[in-house]
């Protein structure tokens, strides 16, 4: 598939996502939608302040926000906003006087998102915008900090995304990324396009993740926490994504075989939070698309 069609495939699966009560996709497995929001690293405070939609439809691996030192009055950017979790969480840190902008491509998340900031009570400092992360619908050097949890794996054109977030970045903002990170997958994963949706097939590895942020500018790059999936996790992703049970998926495999393949990926695939800032000048000429 060519990137169009990467992108339109992956916005299906997460479509449909939105609509099934079982967990799936990114850091869902086959865990219930809700639990993989408290396994992702979001306290039961934090959640107990949001609307149900919003907990139970997040599908990331962690909690961008928990390293992130977001302030009062400052501005947030959601790479890949889906339903709005941490749209919300960040909206309740720079309070009244601060802004959040969530992008997503997939029109049934944005709709999802924009009815939890109304139910949460985030309307007025919550925007929600139709677009791609590879050409942000927004001005350059224009926010103080970038999130994205669980997204930037799915992007089949991952340089463009991280000279995005260098361009929109004000010189000091931060980036505060929860991804899922890979090495040495085998081709029968690379080649799946239920495990690319469940965030697995696209993954890269840290370093050219690293390497690939620097390149765009971005200074101060590290990783600074990972959480690495055993061998009962990642056949958990097998089972739902490839078997048809979860969302993203079709085909099939069984418990067993799942469990097999699962012992040969194992150490290969973690979750990793990323942190780095904007040098201290003025951001590159834009390249996104006008709000």
């Amino acid at each position: 598939m060519d990137s169009d069609q990467t992108r339109e495939q992956v916005s299906r699966a997460y479509a449909d996502a939105v609509s099934r009560p079982e967990g799936c996709c990114c850091g869902g497995g086959s865990v219930p939608k809700g639990v993989a929001a408290q396994l992702a690293g979001y306290g039961a405070d934090e959640l107990r302040l949001l609307p149900d939609d919003a907990v139970v439809n997040s599908f990331g691996c962690g909690n961008p926000l928990a390293l992130a030192g977001v302030k009062p009055g400052q501005t947030v950017l959601d790479l890949g906003s889906g339903a709005g979790i941490d749209v919300l969480l960040a909206a309740k840190i720079v309070g009244p006087t601060g802004r959040v902008i969530g992008v997503d491509m997939t029109d049934e998340m944005i709709a999802r998102a924009r009815e939890n900031a109304a139910a949460a009570g985030v309307s007025e400092i919550v925007e929600i915008r139709k677009g791609i992360i590879e050409a942000l619908p927004l001005e350059s050097g224009t926010v103080d900090w970038v999130i994205s949890n669980c997204v930037i794996n799915l992007s089949p054109e991952k340089q463009r995304v991280f000279a995005e977030i260098a361009r929109v970045l004000r010189p000091g903002g931060q980036l505060a990324i929860s991804d899922i990170v890979a090495m040495e997958l085998p081709d029968w994963v690379r080649q799946s396009e239920a495990l690319y949706s469940s965030c697995v097939a696209g993954a890269i590895d840290e370093e050219r993740y690293l390497r690939g942020l620097r390149r765009a500018g971005l200074i101060d790059v590290e990783v600074r926490e990972r959480l690495v999936y055993d061998e009962t996790q990642i056949a958990a992703f097998l089972i739902s994504e490839e078997a048809g049970t979860g969302c993203c998926g079709n085909g099939g495999i069984g418990n067993a075989m799942a469990l097999e393949m699962a012992r040969s990926l194992q150490g290969k695939i973690w979750s990793a939070k990323f942190r780095g800032q904007a040098p201290r000048r003025s951001p590159p000429e834009s390249k996104g698309v006008s709000p």
